[in-house]
């Protein structure tokens, strides 16, 4: 007769019961152990099931009632910031993309390598800024895109031109392994 059989026939063989010894030792010597990180996010998560519905509609509400100037995180304008090695776009668009401002480093008068610097970048911010703000615009999401040196220049020229800015978002481009490379250069 076998170990199964046994169980269920309501005897238990030696085998039975010698494997619930070692069972038994090893739940002894998991649970003497410190405390794990895994029960300590269990409890966390039990707590996060005892809040009551109406708790968690609330708290649902107070993120949705943020305003800025009377209007939803959705329908701030956007200030779109293109920041390349050679230049640097800023542009400031309604949430449905109507145009408020846009401007450049070349537009403001910088010439050749000097559009690709810091100051361009924060000069051509401040103007769209001002642009903007003669337009009613107050607050804006800022969308960055590039990796050139007027980055946060034209963040902190958007703020020295009197817009607020609630959020930032990198938007680069990023391949996945897209384009083959150019040969290596051989010296």
């Amino acid at each position: 007769m076998s170990a199964a059989v046994a169980v269920r026939a309501g005897r238990r063989s030696p085998a039975v019961l010698s494997l619930r010894g070692r069972a038994a030792a090893l739940c002894r010597g998991l649970r003497t152990g410190p405390p794990r990180l895994q029960d300590s996010a269990g409890a966390a998560a039990k707590e996060t099931e005892k809040q009551s519905a109406t708790e968690q509609s609330s708290s649902i509400l107070q993120r949705n009632s943020m305003r800025w100037d009377g209007k939803v995180y959705e329908e701030v304008p956007i200030a779109h910031i293109k920041a390349t090695y050679n230049n640097t776009h800023i542009q400031v668009v309604s949430f449905d993309n109507q145009p408020f401002a846009r401007t450049s480093c070349g537009t403001e008068g910088f010439q050749n390598a000097k559009k690709g610097t810091a100051i361009a970048a924060q000069t051509a911010a401040m103007a769209a800024a001002v642009k903007a703000r003669g337009k009613g615009v107050l607050h804006v999401r800022v969308l960055v895109k590039g990796l050139g040196p007027g980055r946060k220049a034209a963040i902190k020229g958007l703020t020295m031109g009197g817009l607020e800015v609630i959020s930032i978002t990198d938007n680069s481009p990023v391949p996945h392994n897209g384009c083959r490379p150019r040969k290596a250069r051989r010296l």
